[in-house]
């Protein structure tokens, strides 16, 4: 069987997380803070503040860009539920607009036609690996004086003209669950250069307290710690933190590798009718934690995984978030182009360690099925 994923951790790895578990601090201590600091290093903000998931590091960053209950936030439907929770998470409404049907990723000139006076943020989702046009958006948010909180979960390595994804929206939030470019098992980060909105998701992870653990157990005296408002427990660990930063000095590698991947799926699958693969815009980079391509035929998307699963290769799809039943409770929208990716595109096998024997097995799968 060829997963759909598989996990690119080493001896490395194991040794750093070991280390940490040998030196008696395990929670949001100096291995957190190096990963931090790698990270705002690598896409270019002036801060990076981890998390325990992508999903919670939404959740901060909406708060933090002042969304609260009764607030709209406006969203692609064509993502993972993470998207969405969050916005829910604070009591706002998610506002689901349409896709470009070439990128998949939100359509900037539809969240323009979206805003009312209940909008305070726009959530574009750079998907699968691919940028969402975020200078586009930021034009439109900036009009509006709205905050642009991006979900680039899949895509961290991106570029849009040469800058990296987290450095570009207000806020940016990367998953490092076990699909995505780097892996930590579990967790997140939320790259901005709003050192306000950084100290206040600092603050937000840990309850709130107005003194860390950290600052109080290297104290020379006794230090009583406020709870200003209501925080979480949304802290990541030093032994996640550990493995980021082994994966942080693997990640030019990682990026590079799944580059290659993706163009040599492109190169495999060019005389196939039966698919469309993916579209880069100019002056974009995709980083492929998923390979998505369009289904030309007859067959149904459901018809076409279960015909891949028998031939032993797994596949996933991208669903549209106005359909589930969590969100039967909004007004009915019109969304043709994400109703129609989520039923016609397939996500194929796609991580680093893909060999090319395995790719090429992928792609014969496919042109049976099709």
């Amino acid at each position: 069987m060829i997963p759909i994923t598989r996990l690119a951790l080493g001896e490395a790895e194991a040794a750093a997380a070991a280390s940490v578990v040998h030196s008696g601090w395990l929670m949001n201590g100096p291995r957190t803070a190096e990963f931090e600091r790698l990270v705002a290093e690598y896409v270019g903000a002036e801060h990076a503040v981890a998390v325990s998931s992508c999903t919670t590091g939404l959740h901060l960053a909406l708060l933090a860009a002042g969304v609260g209950p009764g607030d709209e936030v406006i969203c692609p439907s064509f993502s993972f539920i993470a998207t969405a929770n969050a916005i829910r998470y604070c009591g706002a409404v998610p506002v689901f607009v349409d896709i470009d049907p070439r990128t998949y990723n939100i359509d900037p000139e539809l969240v323009e036609a979206a805003i009312t006076a209940r909008t305070r943020a726009v959530l574009p989702v750079s998907q699968i690996g691919l940028p969402a046009d975020i200078p586009a958006v930021k034009a439109v948010a900036a009009r509006h004086g709205l905050q642009v909180v991006e979900d680039a979960a899949p895509s961290l390595g991106a570029t849009v003209h040469g800058r990296r994804l987290g450095s570009l929206a207000d806020l940016t939030c990367f998953s490092f669950d076990a699909r995505k470019i780097l892996t930590t098992g579990e967790g997140g980060m939320v790259t901005t250069d709003d050192a306000r909105a950084a100290e206040r998701i600092r603050l937000l992870r840990a309850h709130s307290a107005s003194v860390s653990t950290a600052d109080r157990d290297r104290a020379q005296r006794v230090v009583l710690e406020t709870y200003p408002e209501v925080g979480f427990n949304h802290k990541i660990t030093d032994i996640q933190s550990a493995i980021g930063v082994v994966q942080m000095g693997r990640v030019d590698e990682i990026v590079a590798e799944r580059e290659r991947l993706g163009r040599r799926y492109d190169e495999l699958l060019a005389g196939q009718d039966g698919v469309e693969t993916p579209y880069v815009p100019e002056g974009f980079t995709h980083v492929y934690q998923s390979y998505n391509v369009r289904l030309r035929t007859e067959r149904t998307q459901e018809e076409l995984m279960v015909a891949m699963l028998e031939l032993g290769v797994a596949t996933r799809r991208i669903f549209a978030i106005h359909t589930q039943p969590a969100y039967a409770d909004l007004p009915s929208v019109r969304l043709p182009h994400t109703d129609e990716a989520a039923a016609r595109t397939v996500l194929l096998p796609m991580f680093f360690g893909l060999t090319d024997d395995e790719q090429d097995q992928v792609v014969t799968a496919l042109e049976k099925c099709l």
